[in-house]
């Protein structure tokens, strides 16, 4: 165990799985209290029961990030069990809306904003206020490439994530004075659940992203970790977009 984070809580919203699964169980590693936070309890549950087994420190909650009435009740939840909360990590996100924007149903797009745009901004908004009694903190939103190429057939999940990085930008803005700082990271190709069935299910989509890249591979989910980590560290970096894409940027 180490001791990098040992005097921090953590929220990790999504974080049960594929890249918040490698969030919630670096963050434990290094001595953080961590609050493990997706839709389905048993999978937090069974992630909160590997980081005790390590050695960590954990807590599960269950909460739809599209949900106004779940995310109060994450965040008193959290309050209740360690009075503060020094780091959130925003990674809950959906594309349900995957295909052409003459195709996409309303109520797809409807729950693609309120999950992936709408929940961080409330989740985020609702916590600053606390943070900044408690000293101030780190808020990380986990965009995608996505936002800063907006592909083609994925319009919607770009335009959410996009909208997120301006709300990043603002919230850097208006919160440097609680001593928050707001960052937002940019992922490539890792492995993560979304991204393994896609590589199974689509023909040439594995190939697609490995080609895309000038580090021609998809990183494991733990190399996630460093990029994170940095932003919760680096004392001076408020209001940026950090992309950890492999080269996919400066290829295209």
């Amino acid at each position: 165990m180490g001791t990098r984070f040992s005097d921090k809580v953590v929220l990790v919203t999504g974080g049960s799985r594929g890249l918040g699964a490698a969030m919630s169980k670096g963050f434990a590693a290094e001595g953080a209290s961590v609050v493990v936070c997706s839709r389905k309890l048993a999978s937090c549950e069974a992630l909160v029961a590997d980081i005790a087994q390590a050695g960590g420190t954990a807590m599960p909650f269950a909460a739809n990030t599209g949900s106004i009435d779940d995310l109060d009740a994450l965040i008193e939840a959290v309050y209740a069990r360690f009075g503060r909360l020094d780091i959130l990590l925003n990674n809950a996100g959906t594309n349900i809306a995957f295909g052409p924007l003459s195709d996409i149903d309303p109520g797809a797009f409807d729950k693609m904003v309120q999950v992936n745009l709408r929940g961080p901004w409330y989740l985020a908004a609702r916590l600053a206020p606390r943070m900044g009694e408690h000293g101030g903190g780190c808020i990380i939103n986990i965009l995608s490439v996505a936002a800063l190429t907006t592909p083609a057939y994925s319009g919607v999940y770009a335009a959410t994530k996009a909208g997120l990085k301006a709300l990043t930008e603002v919230m850097a803005q208006e919160w440097a004075p609680l001593n928050i700082r707001v960052n937002a990271l940019a992922p490539g190709s890792y492995h993560s659940d979304l991204t393994d069935s896609a590589m199974e299910t689509i023909p040439g989509y594995a190939e697609g992203m490995v080609n895309a890249a000038l580090i021609p591979r998809v990183a494991e989910s733990e190399e996630i970790l460093n990029p994170v980590f940095y932003l919760a560290t680096e004392s001076f970096t408020t209001g940026i977009t950090l992309v950890a894409d492999g080269g996919l940027m400066a290829k295209r």
